[in-house]
């Protein structure tokens, strides 16, 4: 669905063109109605204004705004995007408050904390000190806060030699992400394990934060600053024969899914598959399908145009970006049925409830951990949730004083339904969602990759035994 918002307009004109939109077609109205935080107050709002006659105001249609998570499982790529369009002219017109620049630069965040990791959690272990940090940065005051990890996964990895490119094939280029690197390095710590019991170098290059958590607030200059850092050095390395992998669906969802939205549209990608002058061609969207499809272009250029957030940085990178970058759930799964995959696991006797998270879902890779966990002898693997599930957390977002209590509200049928199976653990490969995770429920939660290495390890401790 094509929202037609522009590029001049204003925030509250992009985010009213996408309510007309949404409910002219209508089909959210209960698609979504569970799932998203979105799209029950677009229809709420638009019903109001139609029974009682009485606009929509400036200040519903920016809380409106406030309430995407971006978390994809909406239908239509322009709608949400239009969502992140008129925040941004909201940012570029009032500026962005301190308390949500302090939530949404996760990277600069990490940073500054990880230089006392001890004197930070310490100080934040006073309940006065924790109350009034909460306060400042618009965090609400039940919502639990991540400890500093002592060694940040950068600090660790440059100790290991890790930021030194390796002589020795196969190699793999590990992006590991802002949560992972400064408050769960042992998630990282895991990928780069689990590579290395694969035979696999490990090389982890200079990176900067995917960009989603400045993007998801409309901080269009810091986003663009970084991902165009992270395109030109990522995309340098796979050059060099290195895979790129990621570990964090929400990096791979931005770097394989929406770096690359509308590119195929630019002159420059027209020209490289040899587009007549009057075509347009697409990329056809199922892997089972290659080719393209063709449409007129005298019917659709105006539609169709390379005029999404990232349309200044080149095309054809974005693309090249997009089609090196993996997930290592995929990376694994690929391994697996090339037969080069280590399966010397040793045994864990577990019930785990594993969910797939939004954003590795809309890579449309299906759900290559629930295949890979499934080798560890004594761990039974149920699913602790469906297609249209939502941990409700959405990053930072959830840290949000204003958003807190919905965020737990979205959750519930997801709870409820991991709760139903009755799991010793819990494994999902989103950091976000652990977070949710673990403020709501009563079980240890891993990422996919602590329990593929603890098995590995255990396996390789079961052979030095015998």
């Amino acid at each position: 669905m094509q929202t037609n918002s522009g590029g001049n307009t204003t925030s509250e004109k992009v985010i009213r063109s996408v309510l007309d939109g949404c409910a002219d077609c209508d089909t959210c109205r209960f698609l979504m109605d569970e799932c998203c935080l979105l799209f029950p107050e677009l229809y709420r709002l638009y019903d109001e204004e139609k029974e009682h006659g009485r606009p929509i105001g400036e200040d519903e249609l920016q809380r409106l705004s406030e309430l995407c998570t971006l978390c994809g499982l909406c239908p239509c790529p322009d709608i949400r995007m239009d969502v992140i369009r008129g925040k941004t002219e909201r940012v570029r017109r009032k500026g962005m408050p301190m308390s949500i620049r302090l939530l949404a630069d996760v990277q600069r965040f990490g940073r500054l904390s990880t230089l006392a990791p001890k004197a930070f959690n310490r100080i934040l272990s006073f309940p006065p000190v924790c109350s009034m940090a909460k306060k400042v940065a618009g965090i609400h005051s039940q919502r639990k806060l991540p400890r500093i990890a002592g060694e940040n996964f950068f600090a660790w990895a440059r100790r290991q030699g890790l930021d030194r490119k390796p002589h020795r094939s196969p190699k793999a280029a590990y992006f590991a992400g802002c949560t992972a690197g400064y408050f769960f390095p042992e998630v990282a710590r895991a990928a780069v394990a689990v590579l290395s019991f694969n035979g696999i170098s490990v090389h982890v290059p200079p990176q900067q934060c995917c960009g989603m958590p400045t993007l998801l607030e409309g901080d269009e200059r810091t986003t663009l600053e970084r991902v165009r850092f992270n395109l030109e050095v990522l995309l340098k390395t796979a050059r060099t024969g290195y895979d790129l992998v990621c570990s964090c669906p929400t990096c791979g969802f931005l770097l394989r899914i929406l770096l690359r939205e509308n590119a195929c549209y630019s002159d420059a990608y027209q020209k490289s598959v040899n587009a007549t002058a009057d075509e347009i061609k697409i990329p056809a969207a199922s892997a089972e399908h290659k080719g393209f499809i063709r449409l007129k272009k005298s019917m659709y250029h105006k539609i169709l145009t390379d005029d999404g957030y990232f349309h200044e940085l080149n095309p054809l990178e974005r693309i090249a970006l997009s089609e090196s970058v993996m997930d290592m759930g995929q990376y694994l799964k690929r391994l697996h049925r090339e037969k080069r995959l280590n399966t010397r696991f040793g045994r864990i006797d577990s019930r785990a409830a594993y969910f797939a998270p939004c954003h590795q879902r809309e890579q449309g890779i299906g759900r290559p951990y629930e295949k890979l966990l499934q080798l560890i002898p004594g761990l039974t693997v149920v699913s602790g949730g469906g297609a249209m599930d939502c941990c409700g957390m959405g990053g930072s977002l959830g840290f949000k004083k204003d958003f807190h209590e919905a965020s737990l509200n979205l959750a519930q049928p997801l709870m409820r339904k991991i709760q139903a199976a009755d799991p010793t653990v819990v494994i999902t490969d989103c950091l976000s969602c652990r977070l949710q995770f673990q403020h709501m429920l009563p079980f240890p939660v891993f990422h996919p990759l602590e329990l593929i290495s603890q098995a590995y390890e255990l396996g390789r401790d079961e052979k030095e035994e015998r």
